[in-house]
């Protein structure tokens, strides 16, 4: 399932599951934005922002997902 929707994964360098994240959106064929909090600091202020304070965290349309919640993330890809 291609989808060209706005789908962002907030992470850093050294995180086993932001490496989880971006491997499950690549193999179910979901074009993603990584946003790493490390290389940019106005990323690391974005994510503040929204009220998380740990990555990964995947925003899909509306819904913002913290973890590797495979089965969050599967009902937000439904439902683009």
């Amino acid at each position: 399932m291609a989808s060209e929707a706005n789908v962002i994964v907030y992470s850093s360098s050294n995180c086993h599951f932001c490496g989880q994240v971006k491997k499950f959106l690549n193999d179910q064929g979901v074009a993603f934005e990584e946003r790493n909090i490390d290389l940019d600091e106005k990323y690391a202020e974005e994510l503040w922002n929204t009220g998380m304070r740990s990555v990964p965290v995947t925003v899909i349309g509306d819904k913002k997902i913290l973890g590797f919640n495979q089965t969050q993330l599967n009902k937000a890809i439904a439902e683009l």
